[in-house]
């Protein structure tokens, strides 16, 4: 029996949202499933926001322009969650978050 070495295509075919994962099919036949809590834009964003995602990075990638989320497929592939938001980060967003509310 012989098997044909097929070039690997990385680039992204579709996405999928269950309640808890997020399923990119990829070109070449596979999906990539990871848990979305990984991600934690895409874990509170809405139905609607989840479902506006745009294909980016010549095919290696995807973006969602409403909650300025961007991932890889070479991230995917990797296992690899968001990194953790600093303490710092987490503090200027939430005096941003202030200041846009005080009058």
């Amino acid at each position: 029996m012989s098997f044909s070495a097929s070039a690997a295509d990385e680039r992204v075919l579709g996405v999928e949202f269950s309640n808890d994962a997020l399923s990119v099919s990829l070109r070449d036949g596979r999906v990539i499933t990871v848990p979305l809590v990984w991600y934690p834009r895409l874990l509170n964003a809405t139905v609607a926001q989840r479902k506006n995602w745009k294909v980016a990075g010549g095919g290696y990638g995807l973006h969602w322009p409403d909650i300025d989320e961007d991932l890889s497929t070479e991230g995917l592939l990797r296992g690899a969650p968001a990194p953790k938001a600093s303490t710092t980060d987490l503090r200027t967003k939430s005096r941003a978050r202030r200041s846009s509310h005080s009058i």
